[in-house]
């Protein structure tokens, strides 16, 4: 009681009515509370636990680097390794133009210097994002978020920066000569798990290269495999100029990115030099996490099955209750009628063993997001806690 007492009082709250699990341990697929109940964990901290809670492999690599060394110098002064064997990954898993990496310290902090980068590079200011969008918090990134209940009590922000409907051609009207960047999500996110239209990203990178604008792709909760590839622009066939990842980048430690060309990235070296710094971007115990768990992820065959397993879910959550479910691979949101329904469902799931949440723009909509290792027993189990609570609901 008193650690719940201090943690009303002395943390700074994001909403009256926090979950306020306390949480003793994780592991696998399971969050454990403090009197040792296990919760099977459908949100995976919000697609950050792809590989699983305290993956051994993970938990390995922090401790062998801890042993070295942790924070040395501010972010591109010193060759630490951990930095570059992670950088080597993902260029050698991305396209050829998306060779340099910019390592930050969360997804929010990859948009604020992409969209730096976007103005460096074009000498444009205009921004063009999606309703619905949502691509961090700070001021930049909530400059181009894709709705105004986030926004309006922290007016002014940046100038330029404007939205179109997701998956309308709307948007190529809009994109023209002043635009320094397009920044889309291939997969929506907090809109409920949307998925773009193929030809409809296509005519998004012709207009861009017509215009000279670059083409941002926000695949912070989508990359690492949870939409059944290793990147959601895999399914598009288009490659962007400037790539956002976080969330699971660093296998469960804080850690953004955005990733260019080099011969983009390099505008960021001069006229000013330093255009961008970080003094914990890249923190080499970050790194060491975020490249055994990608290791894991190939190596363990991870994304194998997550077909079988959304197969599952939509097979299992069937009621009358349910209106909708809109998926890419072990990414869900399973629609109900309400916001009051949905809290229902996570209230009963949380007193039954099942940790889920809601979407930021589709309150009515229930996260489904676990770790990619979760299993057939386990979704059988969680589905069936769903179905119990929407019974509940539904006498």
């Amino acid at each position: 009681m008193q650690l719940r007492h201090s943690f009303f009082q002395h943390l700074a709250q994001t909403s009256p009515e926090p979950m306020a699990l306390e949480i003793s341990r994780a592991a696998g697929n399971y969050l454990y509370d403090a009197e040792g109940k296990a919760y099977i964990d459908l949100i995976g901290g919000i697609s950050v636990c792809n590989v699983g809670h305290c993956h051994p492999k993970v938990v390995e690599a922090i401790k062998n680097q801890t042993e070295q060394y942790l924070h040395v110098m501010v972010y591109g002064e010193t060759i630490q390794s951990p930095q570059v064997k992670y950088a080597e990954w993902l260029v050698q898993h991305l396209p050829a133009s998306l060779n340099s990496v910019y390592f930050t310290n969360s997804g929010t902090e990859a948009t604020e210097g992409a969209m730096k980068l976007a103005k460096r590079v074009t000498g444009k200011t205009n921004f063009i994002s999606c309703v619905n969008s949502y691509h961090g918090h700070t001021q930049g990134a909530l400059s181009v978020m894709g709705t105004e209940i986030w926004k309006n009590n922290f007016r002014p922000l940046l100038p330029g920066c404007f939205t179109a409907a997701y998956n309308e051609d709307a948007i190529l009207d809009i994109i023209n000569p002043q635009t320094a960047a397009v920044i889309i999500e291939p997969i929506q996110a907090e809109s409920g798990v949307i998925k773009a239209r193929k030809e409809w990203l296509k005519k998004i990178r012709d207009k861009c290269n017509d215009t000279g604008t670059l083409l941002i792709f926000d695949e912070i909760q989508s990359g690492f495999g949870r939409s059944g590839t290793l990147w959601a622009m895999e399914q598009y066939d288009i490659v962007p100029d400037i790539l956002l990842l976080g969330k699971a980048l660093g296998g469960g430690m804080p850690m953004g990115a955005f990733i260019a060309d080099k011969k983009l990235m390099d505008c960021l070296s001069h006229h000013p030099i330093l255009g961008h710094l970080t003094t914990f971007g890249g923190h080499p115990v970050c790194c060491t996490a975020g490249l055994a768990a990608a290791e894991a992820l190939l190596q363990e065959n991870m994304m194998e099955g997550i077909r079988e397993k959304e197969q599952l879910f939509h097979t299992l959550l069937q009621h009358a209750l349910i209106h909708n479910i809109n998926s890419a691979g072990l990414w869900m949101a399973i629609e109900l009628d309400s916001f009051e329904t949905t809290i229902k469902v996570v209230q009963y799931g949380m007193t039954n063993g099942v940790f889920t949440d809601w979407f930021l723009f589709a309150s009515n909509c229930l996260r489904i997001a676990p770790p990619l290792t979760i299993g057939e027993e386990e979704i059988k189990k969680a589905c069936a806690i769903i179905i119990n609570a929407l019974d509940e609901i539904q006498k």
